[in-house]
């Protein structure tokens, strides 16, 4: 039987002070929130350094203890008539994806481009912070109009 219009489903109402609390309850976050971003962040890089043990202790409780995985194989479950008609509208979608069955892309590789002129010639000149690299051989470029 549905609810009228207006009207919860607990005609005696919540409980006495509910609402209070749900209000206290959004001002106290939102103050957390306000400080937090006031001066949370500094905080906790304080923890980090002097109190490494609480810092972890706090890392540790964020992690959920029991973490619940359960394997399932909904295609098991299908019967064979589900499992064609599957099949066929994978097929059509495919089918569509490519241009239909007709459609055939005909292609043939082309050399690799030389990579292009750096820009910054002491770019090309600097070592790597693991060490040096191999030098790249000079390049000229063509004159213009060729």
């Amino acid at each position: 039987m549905p609810f009228e219009r207006g009207r919860s489903g607990n005609p005696a109402g919540g409980p006495v002070g509910s609402r209070h609390r749900q209000q206290l309850n959004g001002e106290f976050i939102a103050a957390l929130l306000r400080d937090f971003r006031h001066g949370g962040p500094k905080a906790i890089e304080r923890v980090r350094r002097a109190q490494l043990a609480a810092y972890l202790k706090i890392l540790a409780l964020l992690v959920p203890r029991e973490h619940k995985v359960e394997h399932n194989n909904p295609i098991k479950d299908l019967t064979d008539e589900q499992l064609e008609t599957t099949i066929r509208y994978i097929e059509a979608a495919l089918a569509e994806q490519a241009g239909g069955p007709d459609k055939v892309i005909e292609a043939t590789a082309e050399p690799a481009l030389e990579p292009p002129m750096p820009k910054n010639r002491l770019m090309l000149e600097a070592d790597t912070a693991v060490g040096p690299r191999e030098r790249m051989p000079r390049r000229v470029r063509p004159p213009v109009g060729e």
